[in-house]
């Protein structure tokens, strides 16, 4: 089976699959591996030679090979107190728990806040604090971070300390507001730091400019569940769990699994054996939301990141999108099966709401894309006042993968004060910090707030700024772009015939090498010299075929999805089954489990015709 998957070339140094761009404008780029390292690799750990090639290729040592492939938590959990300010703000929360103060948390809206709402208040209830104030603001009506409403809510619901999760790190005048109203605070968050941080008692993020770390990969739920281990060991220290139980945190792994998965962070480091081990509990369906949305979800398997990624975190962002942000976090909050399972089917409603609504979105941006000559600026920009501010993100992603250039979508809706204010939302691509030029156009005063990530961040801007802050992000983003090869490449991991894609070969790339995400993605491989036996569209938007080596052979299952009214979804349709010429289709090998039976399927991001 895997003598048919070739990883080229033999030494360091990479060329590329074919001498032209592919169907999207990229050039498919084989991996720089040294083989004989891949050899003796695989030879002492007793791998298969594919995905030894693989861990070389990604840079993994020979002594780093039982930790990247096999985390535990006994040797490879990450010491919390590594953190800047995790020490202190733990004991300072600690001593607030035993005297009794109330401790409310501030949450993001998506579902990296929805897990660390949850972790964070699963955790202050079991160690006692029978009431825990949450507050989650309103995607559409108050934006993404801390507001002054919510503090002032906070503060009047008793609280003297506020955990801020998943935001607040460039929150400069609303944390300013919760220090002037008497409010301790302490950020948990992991989004991009400026070298000033904001007036919060403790910021703990693992991306402020002086932490030592090197938890940078971290989603704020990882951050949130490290903020419970040194909490809980300062309790446990302090004698607080003499006439009470103490609680096992693994049992919230889960939760830091699906809101890592969903918060696309990078799959390395601490988050392999967060990731590896929350699906493990999830197994076991033990949290009453998870298991109501697996349930609504029709999920009968053992739930893999695929299911979090496409069908949990879909559902818990949904409702914040339709006017209801606080669905997702008492959903994984709750005890109560009945309760979850309600908030789990509104969710699912919500989500059918918001697929109507986001089709119609993007066929109006890509028609606006083409119309303005946008695709050949280094950055697109879209802004509407019909379109709904909290689909701005998933059409700016869709944006991103259509044209192959960061995108940033706006909608518009009215502020805390009355005045009309633009909700943006961006989505990068490797090469590009997004997040940087957001935060450089807030610092010149085109943006009033403005952060995120490297890959994906959100702005608010004034209707007046949408052109300077057009041609701001062109000369920002066009001056990072300029370091970029001149042609977009897409890494090959190894080059195979149709005939080597079987169920063994899924499972190996499904499990061995698994779970994947930024820093360690998804394995792609090119199915070399194909031909097209069938292709028609399913659910409007994909293209369905079957393929097999052109000298014959078993066919294989293939889908492009999205490809329908693109050169590649048009060529698979019109013109594969009867062209002369050699296809390559590059894309990811999959498993499909149906009604128990399994079978391999290919799933195509593009495509290339002609002689390699």
């Amino acid at each position: 089976m895997l003598q048919a998957v070739q990883n080229r070339p033999d030494t360091p140094g990479s060329g590329y699959f074919a001498p032209s761009p592919s169907f999207k404008g990229r050039m498919w780029k084989l991996p720089a591996y040294d083989r004989a390292l891949a050899a003796r690799m695989a030879q002492a750990y007793g791998l298969p030679e594919m995905v030894a090639a693989l861990l070389v290729s990604r840079g993994i040592g020979f002594d780093g090979v039982e930790g990247f492939l096999s985390p535990n938590i006994k040797t490879h959990f990450p010491d919390p107190l590594k953190l800047t300010a995790m020490r202190d703000a733990a004991a300072d929360i600690a001593r607030a728990v035993m005297a009794g103060e109330k401790v409310g948390i501030l949450a993001d809206f998506d579902v990296d806040g929805a897990t660390s709402s949850a972790i964070l208040t699963r955790f202050l209830k079991a160690a006692g604090q029978a009431d825990v104030p949450l507050y989650i603001p309103d995607r559409l009506s108050e934006g993404y971070g801390p507001n002054n409403k919510a503090f002032e809510w906070l503060k009047a619901a008793g609280c003297s300390w506020v955990l801020i999760a998943d935001s607040g790190t460039t929150a400069f005048s609303q944390l300013a507001h919760a220090t002037d109203i008497g409010l301790k605070t302490v950020i948990i968050d992991h989004h991009e730091a400026e070298d000033k941080l904001p007036a919060a008692t403790y910021v703990v993020n693992p991306k402020r400019r002086d932490d030592t770390s090197g938890y940078t990969m971290l989603a704020a739920c990882g951050v949130s569940f490290l903020f419970c281990v040194a909490l809980n060991t300062v309790l446990r220290t302090e004698g607080w769990y003499k006439d009470r139980p103490e609680p096992d945190l693994r049992q919230w792994l889960d939760l830091v699994a699906l809101g890592t998965i969903c918060d696309m962070v990078p799959m390395t480091g601490a988050n392999r054996l967060l990731v590896r081990a929350g699906f493990s509990k999830m197994a076991a369906r033990a949290n009453p939301g998870i298991d109501a949305l697996l349930t609504v979800g029709k999920i009968t398997q053992v739930p893999d990141p695929s299911h979090a990624g496409f069908v949990l975190g879909p559902r818990i962002n949904a409702g914040s999108r339709v006017h209801q942000s606080d669905l997702g976090a008492k959903l994984l909050a709750t005890d109560d099966p009945e309760e979850a399972l309600r908030l789990a089917w509104l969710l699912d409603d919500c989500n059918t709401k918001r697929r109507a609504m986001q089709k119609e979105m993007v066929s109006h941006a890509a028609a606006r894309v083409k119309a303005y000559g946008y695709e050949n600026d280094p950055v697109i920009l879209l802004d509407d006042d019909a379109w709904h501010p909290g689909l701005v993100g998933l059409v700016a992603g869709d944006m991103k993968e259509r044209f192959g250039k960061p995108a940033c979508v706006v909608g518009y809706a009215d502020a805390e004060n009355g005045t009309r204010e633009g909700r943006g939302s961006g989505r990068s691509v490797v090469g590009i910090n997004i997040a940087e030029s957001f935060i450089a156009a807030r610092a010149e005063g085109v943006l009033i707030k403005g952060g995120g990530h490297a890959m994906a961040g959100g702005f608010t801007v004034a209707p007046d700024r949408i052109k300077d802050l057009r041609e701001f992000l062109k000369a920002h983003i066009g001056a990072q772009a300029a370091n970029l090869p001149p042609c977009p490449e897409a890494p090959v991991d190894a080059v195979m015939s149709a005939r080597a894609l079987s169920v063994d070969m899924a499972k190996l790339v499904q499990g061995a090498v698994a779970p994947y995400g930024a820093g360690h993605p998804e394995p792609t491989f090119v199915l070399t010299d194909v031909i097209v036996l069938n292709a028609d569209i399913v659910g409007a938007t994909h293209v369905r075929c079957t393929v097999r080596d052109r000298d014959g052979g078993p066919s294989v299952k293939a889908v492009a999805f999205r490809a329908v009214d693109t050169p590649l979804g048009d060529y698979l349709l019109k013109q594969a089954r009867d062209a002369a010429v050699p296809l390559h289709l590059l894309g990811a090998v999959h498993l499909n489990v149906w009604q128990g039976r399994e079978s391999a399927e290919f799933h195509i991001a593009d495509g290339f015709v002609g002689y390699v």
